[in-house]
């Protein structure tokens, strides 16, 4: 189970991280800012866990939540309880003051393990119906991949074929579709969807913010912390960097 922890006063996050290791709970990473987070998340696999902080150095940290689609559980620390209504519209567990008292958090962490548990089990079981499947049918399962999307624009739709699609990806809550004249469209499907629906031999996710066409690859190059800026040269909106973590299952998609 990974956890990390955001929070920008460091006695604070060093007293929290004492008190989840006596619930046996080890994060593996502090961050500090608003910044840093964005950062880390968009780079980065998704951790399981994430302690929040709400009024970081750089600003408050709903402003992560604009830049970055976040899947994984939130606890929110904070000294403020102005924020609970806003917090809880988000995938929070609890919402806790500080000074944090271990009973809440004890209770906190119990709640996200129970659901933590409940979330492995279910897709457990969901890969063994699907290998089941596949043994009794005597032959892989073939899937078909969605080909068209469409996208509102004014008061008419506007129909895409997935060939014309540079890429996708996700800015301030929305997820945007790319095509070759630079130009981009707004679509209503969420970026983890879109993974579901895309034929990976054609796309694929380099980063937590982008989903690519290999087609629309202009140019790769070496870039820092051993990761690759893609070049789609009609695309200006943000610089495309392939993750760290993905680097490797990205070399061998382009050799597929």
């Amino acid at each position: 189970m990974k956890t990390i922890i955001i929070e920008d006063e460091k006695p604070s996050a060093r007293r929290l991280n004492r008190m989840l290791e006596v619930l046996n709970i080890t994060p593996d990473l502090m961050l500090h800012s608003v910044h840093e987070s964005v950062e880390y998340l968009l780079n980065n696999p998704a951790p399981d866990l994430i302690f929040l902080d709400i009024q970081l150095s750089d600003g408050l940290s709903f402003e992560i939540f604009d830049q970055v689609e976040i899947n994984s559980a939130i606890i929110f620390t904070t000294a403020y309880d102005e924020y609970a209504l806003q917090a809880f519209k988000l995938n929070s567990i609890d919402y806790l003051l500080k000074p944090i008292d271990e009973e809440e958090l004890m209770a906190a962490v119990d709640q996200f393990k129970l659901r933590f548990r409940q979330s492995e089990n279910s897709n457990k079981a969901a890969i063994i119906n699907f290998e089941e499947i596949a043994k009794l049918l005597g032959n892989p399962i073939e899937r078909n991949y969605k080909k068209r999307y469409t996208a509102r624009v004014g008061e008419h739709l506007k129909l895409f074929h997935t060939d014309d699609v540079q890429l996708f990806y996700s800015e301030n809550k929305g997820t945007y579709l790319s095509i070759e004249n630079g130009r981009n469209y707004l679509i209503d499907t969420k970026l983890e969807s879109l993974l579901e629906e895309l034929d990976p031999e054609q796309f694929f996710r380099i980063s937590r913010q982008a989903i690519i066409h290999i087609k629309a690859i202009d140019d790769m190059i070496s870039y820092t912390n051993s990761r690759i800026q893609i070049k789609i040269n009609s695309f200006k909106e943000f610089d495309l960097i392939v993750s760290r973590e993905r680097v490797k299952e990205f070399r061998a998609w382009l050799e597929k």
